[in-house]
């Protein structure tokens, strides 16, 4: 090659990288030898590339604009000679997307990265937007590096964090760490030299028994601290080490933020490092602070007594987004935790401190509740969101950082933008206490309740169609919804009016519901049992695109006397707004008013399902990835739903051929989007190439349903369908899949197999092929030459219906009133006590079954 072309160091590093070469060992990519050279102490590796001539740099130039490059975590490092040896026409143009504001200097190296999304200002309003924090602080109090046992740093917790902060500096974020446990490590580490270093003579002339109870002289902080830092700091490098990420450490006093020539030294050291791509791990250096002064956190510029105000302080003088202050305690409560009426406040507001009983400090820490409050407040004021949340908790340390970034609800969140209406988990306080006033109300008036809310749908009507259009245009506007989901959002005249009716046929059903007496025993003599009926407590509903399961769930929970929160899709916002009003407008005729409530705040399904000393009961209303993420994410809340709707029809050899295409038409083609439609088709065998057969593909074409073959199906065609991929699909749409069984036996075992235990039917005019099918098919639902579309609580006489639920425990298919309500004993004595049923006692049991009282004829 020409000795001329020159040859350029490219320094290419990202902060994960997964190169199988070693140090020193020189491997041939695309044609171009690269050595493995350590670096220096903060760089992973050194690629060293010889370019071949001018076109390897045009190249080099251009794969620096490519999105792959530019993807957070990637930078170019060039060193001078590199840059001096680019020709003008090579370096990007101005309107390429590589901008000037994403060149910056590396001391006189100047690199290339991704500029920063957002520009530090007001902090976050709200947990949702916690993911486009850029440059974060993550906070590590002393209880959270050290074992509980106080003997050791918890190494498996320290590796979880670093692992969380290192995926989030891979996806483009600045972090930092403000780390305690020096002073803890240290004590713990000359706890064990000083009884180490005891002599052989004096353990020897002690005894064993004295040897245990040998006193250790108190250690002092600073002397803790400066044997701990070196060991802390080690280990933080050897763990970042594994993400191949370079960390830093940093010690500071008080006097390097009241010292202004320090502060700035302080600031511009940090921000090299966040530059370079290297974590900052700071912490007060203890072995040279004096003791802190009462009080002295707030006087002007905020102190660094504890790392609280450390951290505190660092996050506003270097403009971050987010503050994580990791403790031992799930985040703020709003008296100490562990008192009996302890709650965790979610979301804290500037002022709200006078709510707050603080308790005492860590085990090992120096700051307490009260200074991380006084902390966040400070950092808050400087433009800075934060959250406190749990640090140690087995079960969520390992993601908790990632979580509060992702904007879910852990810990509590610091916000100065108070919410206009109440929060979720006072919704569900005031649905609780409401639903309790709602059972306690007379039958009749439960029913009144009901009946006015069907008179609102028919009075509002305009009012309802004219919210309901404004949903329409926009789902139709932004074009976020499929057809049959648009089916599902629309409201109509007939639609409010069979709302209305079977609003109705709840009411009269709720005259009957809540305190029915299901079971009578005399235990014993003037010892009377009874079970009875009573509300479950606090339902939570989740609906998509459907603003009629609104009335039609308020009304079930109404007459069961159950607490409700309701949390309808954005697509129907207008619609579920007016519903929800004319809810409450029913309600408030009895004042029970808040025992319906609308959820309108920004909370995620998962951290609805989060709340479960709230809420009793989830149930999910939409698509089946709906209901398998609710749950997923349900957390000690039993959820009833179906997971699935794979129902199927099976068309036996005694068929009727006038049953046949009304039955597979009508389950298949009148709401296919509907979780009872059909899904898979199970012909006999005999029936293949018949004019039945031909019938029914004929109708399926008119109805334009896209046809899937099932195995043996397509084994018997020559020219058959697109072939399933999976016989448990549920399609949801205008298709539909076609197999073929031998025999009723062979149908059920397909059901069985593949289905969802949701709803399946049989055409046949054999009753006894037909009362085979119905006894052994395992389903919710099975029916004898009906449509699967009856598999609906209004079309069974409930009423309407919660949803359809497929398990097998409390409730199975289309769920009413029964199913929204469980039992208590209530037992009437008169000076009853066990010992008098004992073997000497003077009273025996009966155990005698006594009659129900008569049930309410209207």
């Amino acid at each position: 090659m020409e000795r001329r072309h020159k040859e350029m160091e490219l320094r290419l590093y990202r902060a994960k990288m997964s190169w199988s070469g070693g140090v020193g060992e020189e491997r041939n990519i695309d044609g171009k030898s690269l050595m493995f050279n350590q670096f220096s102490p903060f760089l992973p590796f050194n690629l060293q590339i010889s370019l071949i001539c001018r076109r390897h740099l045009r190249m080099l130039c251009q794969a620096a604009l490519s999105p792959v490059v530019r993807s957070p975590g990637w930078c170019f490092v060039l060193s001078p000679r590199a840059v001096a040896a680019i020709p003008r026409s090579y370096l990007p143009h101005r309107n390429q997307r590589l901008r000037n504001e994403s060149i910056r200097c590396w001391s006189n190296i100047p690199f290339l990265t991704v500029p920063l999304s957002r520009a530090h200002g007001k902090p976050f309003a709200h947990r949702s937007e916690l993911k486009h924090a850029k440059r974060i602080v993550v906070k590590l109090g002393s209880a959270v590096v050290t074992r509980g046992d106080e003997c050791g740093l918890a190494l498996g917790r320290l590796a979880s964090i670093v692992e969380q902060v290192s995926m989030l500096q891979n996806q483009g974020r600045e972090m930092m760490i403000v780390t305690s446990g020096a002073v803890a490590f240290g004590k713990q580490r000359l706890r064990h030299e000083i009884l180490l270093s005891q002599s052989v003579r004096q353990a020897l002339h002690s005894g064993q028994s004295q040897l245990k109870d040998m006193a250790i002289p108190v250690l002092e902080a600073r002397a803790c601290a400066a044997a701990g830092q070196s060991g802390l700091m080690a280990l933080y490098e050897a763990m970042f080490t594994q993400y191949s990420i370079c960390a830093a450490q940093i010690l500071v006093t008080n006097l390097d933020f009241h010292d202004e020539q320090k502060r700035r030294n302080l600031n511009g050291t940090l921000h090299e490092l966040l530059r370079m791509n290297i974590v900052p791990i700071i912490n007060t250096n203890d072995a040279v602070v004096p003791p802190p002064e009462p009080n002295s956190d707030l006087q002007g510029v905020i102190s660094v007594k504890d790392n609280d105000s450390l951290a505190a302080r660092l996050a506003v003088e270097m403009k971050t987004d987010l503050l994580i202050v990791l403790s031992d305690v799930e985040g703020l409560f709003n008296s100490p935790p562990g008192s009996d009426d302890a709650k965790l406040i979610d979301i804290f507001y500037p002022g709200d401190q006078q709510s707050v009983t603080f308790g005492t400090k860590s085990r090992v820490g120096m700051g307490g509740m009260e200074a991380k409050v006084k902390a966040a407040l400070w950092a808050l004021q400087g433009g800075t969101s934060v959250v406190i949340a749990n640090g140690t908790h087995p079960k969520i340390s390992g993601h908790v950082i990632t979580d509060i970034v992702e904007g879910k609800k852990v810990g509590t969140f610091f916000s100065e933008v108070k919410p206009a209406g109440p929060t979720v988990e006072q919704q569900a306080e005031m649905a609780r206490a409401g639903g309790r006033t709602l059972a306690a109300l007379q039958p009749e008036q439960r029913a009144e309740i009901i009946y006015r809310l069907a008179d609102l749908l028919t009075d509002q009507r305009e009012e309802i169609l004219l919210a309901n259009k404004k949903d329409l245009e926009e789902a139709e506007n932004k074009g976020r919804l499929a057809l049959p989901l648009l089916k599902r959002l629309s409201l109509s005249t007939s639609k409010l009016n069979s709302l209305a009716i079977g609003l109705r046929q709840i009411a009269v059903s709720s005259q009957d519901s809540v305190g029915r007496v299901l079971r009578r025993t005399r235990i014993a003599k003037a010892l009377h049992l009874e079970q009875v009926t009573v509300p479950i407590g606090v339902l939570l509903v989740i609906f998509e695109s459907r603003p009629d399961c609104l009335p039609q769930v308020s009304a079930l929970a109404i007459a069961s006397g159950n607490g409700l929160l309701l949390k309808g899709g954005k697509e129907a916002a207008h619609s579920n707004q007016i519903l929800h009003h004319l809810t409450q407008e029913a309600l408030s005729i009895h004042g029970v008013k808040d025992a319906v409530q609308l959820v309108n705040t920004r909370e995620e399904v998962e951290d609805l399902c989060r709340l479960d000393k709230l809420i009793d009961l989830i149930i999910p209303r939409g698509s089946s990835q709906l209901v398998r993420n609710i749950q997923k994410a349900a957390k000690g809340i039993p959820v009833m739903g179906h997971s699935e709707g794979i129902c199927h029809v099976y068309v036996d050899t005694d068929a009727s051929v006038e049953k046949v295409t009304r039955i597979i038409r009508d389950s298949k083609c009148e709401y296919p989007a509907a979780c009872n439609a059909l899904e898979t088709l199970l012909i006999h065998r005999d029936l293949l190439r018949t004019p039945l057969f031909d019938q029914i593909i004929d109708m399926l074409r008119v109805e334009q349903v896209k046809i899937h073959a099932g195995p043996k199906f397509a084994s018997y065609l020559t020219f058959s369908p697109s072939e399933v991929k999976s016989l448990r699909t549920e399609y949801g749409d205008l298709e539909c899949c076609i197999e073929v069984v031998d025999s009723v036996h062979e149908a059920v075992e397909h059901i069985h197999k593949y289905g969802s235990s949701h709803t399946d039917v049989i055409i046949t005019e054999n009753e006894e092929t037909a009362e085979f099918f119905l006894q052994h098919v395992d389903s919710a639902c099975v029916f004898w030459n009906a449509s699967t579309r009856f598999s609906d609580g209004y079309r069974f006489g409930l009423g309407a219906e919660v949803g359809i639920s497929t398990s097998r425990i409390h409730a199975r298919g289309p769920v009413g009133i029964e199913g929204l309500l469980t039992t208590k004993w209530l037992l009437r004595g008169d000076n009853h006590v066990v010992s008098d049923f004992s073997e000497h006692g003077t009273m025996k049991y009966l155990h005698e079954s006594l009659p129900l009282p008569q049930r309410n004829a209207n």
